[in-house]
């Protein structure tokens, strides 16, 4: 009630209260002397984004998603660790980049953007975090809400960590549902003159920090209000006044139904003024298909929810436009089936297509979610006091898509191949056809007809009996490995005996031959053992790697 006048009120209010704080604290993360050229300038070269200085070079978003957007609308963990602890330890788990959240109100709402944190968390009856906070952030406790985000992209921009500003609701809390009046314009809490109004003012305000390089302008578009004539509407306009108010960060763009689908685009693209600075972001999670992972068979339903995110998103890379997984995660404890199942087929998809991504959640724990205080999140790569990642080997698992496997321009050698093994998060190496770094993973053509050559050599990859190591041999006619199963993610061949095999690993991570598991209507099955991705690479070809021959004659006399 009475928004508009108090709108009106803040729109004069706010900007003062922030070229205050810009004038007294700006000097340190920007000093004048700074040439633009120093300053990251990512941009869309067709599907990949760039970084302009580098003579256009490819630049891969590896984040994780930062909360910002609950009832205390402050960074989570803040009462768990100093601010520069997090964001070092977010660049020691191999992150390159944070998805910083923010509800409009911070920005727009006089009454939030002026509380200081700690009226934010009594009022809350959070004495706890405000001791928290004391201990670990003192200097912070006593800023208003709209400075204490400040400070956390200022100390991410000082440790060169990429920052994308994701508008993520309105109204501080926790995130979504179809009638929580934040789902689409013209929602309760969703006036969307407010909501561009308010999101240019976050461009203007962020437009000095470097490694602020995106900004995404509204999360998880839903509910009865949603249509396509109003979303093209106001997010051609957010677009356009972002971009006029800063021309050098990325503008992030989300599609309807919790972000599940822009496949209207296919047909009508966005019209804007400027280009090369658009990006699209999807979001894919294990729950979007319920508990379809453990109730049906996984490779349906993996190449089920492949076949749509296709359609639904994947085909913006064809028409020249860069794909940003916002949100993507699993239960970070190792023990949900579901989430289990869908991450090995995500990780084949995500390093198939090479995407820019952003994990949920860094948090390993809330202030206060949905009434609990102190809630744990098991979706969070820390555990519950911030100090130490919760699942290592989740972290070992999915760095190989922290670095490119493609560079923009393939050098000399042209595209490799090479095969990835997404339940180990680990790749067929050049030294033995073992599993090991994808950093050393053994350079492949693979040809039409389904043959694996080793690159440089006449010897090709080939099938061997049941349970014994594949092995290299020059009968490669005979040798063609194809994808099969609904999910493509089987790599097929005869052995000499007729059989057909297909690739799998044994419990020393040995790549052998066994029957193909898994194909049929079964759902107990687990095909993850069995699961490759024969991906592009050329970040490893600048030599690229070669089986020695005397390693490729000991390999064909072993076998």
């Amino acid at each position: 009630m009475g928004g508009a006048f108090r709108s009106s009120l803040l729109f004069l209010l706010l900007p003062l209260l922030l070229i205050l704080h810009a004038t007294t604290t700006h000097h340190h993360h920007h000093t004048n002397n700074d040439t633009p050229a120093a300053d990251l300038k990512l941009s869309a070269n067709s599907r990949w984004i760039v970084d302009d200085r580098n003579g256009g070079e490819r630049v891969k978003l590896s984040c994780v998603n930062w909360v910002s957007h609950l009832d205390v609308a402050v960074a989570e963990g803040l009462s768990k660790q100093p601010v520069d602890a997090i964001s070092k330890k977010i660049l020691d788990m191999g992150f390159n980049c944070v998805r910083l959240t923010y509800p409009l109100f911070l920005f727009t709402d006089e009454k939030i953007g002026s509380m200081t944190m700690r009226e934010s968390l009594r009022k809350l009856g959070l004495s706890g975090s405000v001791a928290g906070v004391q201990v670990n952030n003192p200097s912070l406790v006593d800023l208003p809400l709209v400075n204490v985000f400040q400070e956390v992209v200022s100390n991410l921009n000082e440790n060169n960590v990429m920052i994308i500003l994701d508008n993520h609701l309105s109204k501080p809390g926790w995130c979504c549902n179809d009638d929580d009046g934040n789902g689409f314009f013209g929602d309760l809490y969703f006036d969307p003159e407010i909501w561009v109004e308010g999101i240019g003012r976050v461009a203007s305000l962020f437009k000095g920090y470097k490694n602020v390089v995106g900004m995404s302008l509204r999360n998880e578009l839903r509910g009865r209000r949603q249509n396509l004539k109003t979303w093209y509407k106001y997010m051609e306009k957010g677009a356009e006044r972002v971009h006029a108010v800063n021309p050098s960060v990325l503008v992030i763009i989300s599609g309807l139904n919790y972000d599940l689908d822009l496949s209207f685009l296919q047909t009508n693209p966005l019209s804007l003024s400027f280009s090369g600075k658009l990006v699209f972001e999807i979001h894919w999670y294990g729950f979007s298909d319920g508990n379809d992972w453990v109730t049906s068979n996984a490779n349906d339903v993996c190449g089920r929810v492949i076949d749509r995110v296709t359609n639904n998103a994947l085909f913006l890379l064809d028409q020249g436009y860069p794909l940003f997984v916002s949100e993507w995660g699993v239960d970070q404890r190792g023990t949900n089936d579901n989430d289990n199942r869908y991450l090995n087929c995500f990780l084949g998809w995500a390093a198939e297509h090479d995407l820019d991504w952003a994990l949920w959640t860094l948090v390993g724990s809330y202030y206060y979610r949905e009434g609990v205080i102190g809630m744990e999140e098991f979706y969070g790569v820390l555990n519950w006091d911030w100090s130490e990642p919760r699942n290592s080997s989740f972290l070992k698992k999915i760095s190989p898509l922290q670095s490119p496997f493609q560079a923009l321009v393939p050098s000399n050698t042209g595209e490799d191949k090479i095969i990835f093994h997404p339940a180990t998060g680990l790749c067929m190496q050049s030294h033995s056809l073992s599993l090991g770094p994808c950093s050393d993973a053994l350079a492949l053509d693979y040809t039409p007809e389904n043959i694996l050559h080793v690159k440089g050599t006449n010897y090709c990859i080939q099938a061997n009996n049941m349970h014994m190591p594949v092995r290299v041999g020059i009968a490669c006619d005979s040798s063609k490995w194809e994808a099969i199963s609904a999910s493509k993610m089987h790599l097929s061949s005869r052995n000499e005996n007729g059989t057909i095999v297909c690739l799998d690993i044994d419990s020393k991570n040995n790549i052998v031959t066994n029957i193909c598991k898994c194909l049929s209507k079964e759902y107990s099955c687990d095909p993850s053992s069995q699961w490759f991705k024969v991906i592009n690479s050329t970040s490893f070809s600048i030599a690229p790697p070669i089986i020695q021959r005397p390693v490729l004659e000991g390999l064909i006399s072993n076998n």
